[in-house]
């Protein structure tokens, strides 16, 4: 077993190279994501998100930054997002009559909309659920972003904009994720804010 110091410093340096990895190769994805948001939110669409385990929370957490607010420094209007992991009786009865690889395939089929935007978080790129769910967006002309591991999609061709995260720890792809997400956040945002 490693000493515990050990398991800090080399998480610590994993983070670290990951994180400026991504700062040199990753702004061009961030750039047009926000935009692709921006739009959409300015045209009265939605944002739609969704991921398994952590990356539920992630979906969760992206959603109400955009619904109450980032930062406490810009009291701006609600903005509509929405995370498709949070109705434990639809997400039940879709995976008891449906099966669990479409709970967030059927909810995009109720609320999707041409030009709305679906983002799904999948850290192994092959999660049934996210991949079926993109398909669907996909059908509906939703605009699809997808953030992943190093693997990327296992279905490219079914998302828009995808980010992969050069790691295959899902601990630091889920780090990159929520990173990767505030900045989203803040940059649509601004983007919004500057369109008056």
């Amino acid at each position: 077993m490693h000493d515990p110091k050990q398991i800090v410093a080399e998480a610590v340096e994993t983070s670290i190279r990951i994180r400026q990895e991504f700062a040199t190769e990753r702004e061009r994805w961030l750039l047009s994501a926000a935009e692709q948001l921006a739009r959409t939110l300015a045209a009265g669409g939605k944002i739609l998100i969704a991921g398994n385990g952590g990356s539920a929370a992630d979906s969760q957490h992206f959603a109400t930054e955009f619904v109450v607010r980032l930062t406490s420094e810009a009291n701006r209007q609600a903005l509509a997002a929405i995370a498709l992991t949070t109705d434990t009786s639809l997400l039940t009865a879709c995976s008891n009559d449906f099966g669990f690889d479409q709970i967030f395939a059927r909810q995009l089929e109720a609320l999707g909309n041409k030009g709305d935007v679906f983002i799904g978080l999948s850290t192994s790129g092959s999660s049934a659920n996210i991949l079926k769910a993109f398909a669907c967006a996909r059908e509906k002309g939703l605009v699809t972003i997808g953030m992943f591991g190093e693997k990327g999609c296992a279905t490219a061709s079914l998302v828009d904009l995808s980010l992969a995260v050069p790691s295959t720890s899902t601990m630091r792809i889920q780090e990159e994720h929520i990173f990767a997400l505030h900045l989203l956040a803040q940059l649509t945002e601004k983007l919004l804010l500057q369109r008056g």
